[in-house]
C-alpha cells in the first residue's frame, strides 16, 4: 500500500506526462505559441499537483475531490494536445505517445476514485495494489 504519493501509480504516470509535455513544447513548434505552450505545462502540472494535495489531506472526501480535479487536468492535456497536433507543432507519433499517457492516468484516477469511493472503510485514503491498474 501506497504511504507517499510519491508511491501511486497514477502519480507516476502523471510525472511521466508532465516530463514529456515539457519536452514536447521545448520543439520549434511551440517557440511561438506561449499561450498554448503555458496551458498545456500548467495542465500537466495540475495532475501530478492534484494528487499529491488530495493524497496528503489524508481524509478521504478531500482526495476524492482533488482526484477529480486532476482527472479533470488531464483531459483538459487531451484536449490542449489535439490543438498541437492540429497546428502541426507534434508528428502523430509523438501526439500519440503523450495523448496515450494523459489518457491512462484519467483511467487510473477514474478508477482509484471508485475505489475510495467504495470502500468500507471510512478513512481509507491508501492505495491497494491492483485495484484501480490500467495498462
Amino acid at each position: 500500500m501506497a504511504e507517499r504519493f510519491e508511491d501511486l501509480r497514477a502519480w507516476k504516470t502523471a510525472r511521466m506526462l508532465t516530463n514529456r509535455v515539457y519536452a514536447l513544447t521545448r520543439t520549434e513548434g511551440f517557440e511561438n505559441d506561449w499561450a498554448l505552450k503555458d496551458q498545456i505545462r500548467r495542465a500537466a502540472i495540475s495532475v501530478m499537483s492534484n494528487i499529491a494535495e488530495g493524497f496528503e489531506s489524508r481524509t478521504r472526501s478531500l482526495i476524492v475531490d482533488f482526484l477529480g480535479k486532476s482527472k479533470a487536468s488531464a483531459g483538459e492535456v487531451r484536449s490542449q494536445l489535439v490543438i498541437a497536433r492540429v497546428q502541426e507543432y507534434l508528428k502523430e507519433g509523438e501526439f500519440e505517445e503523450v495523448h496515450d499517457l494523459a489518457d491512462k492516468v484519467s483511467r487510473q484516477l477514474h478508477n482509484f476514485i471508485q475505489y475510495l469511493e467504495q470502500s468500507n472503510k471510512p478513512d481509507d485514503v491508501r492505495e491497494v495494489p491492483q485495484k484501480y491498474v490500467t495498462d
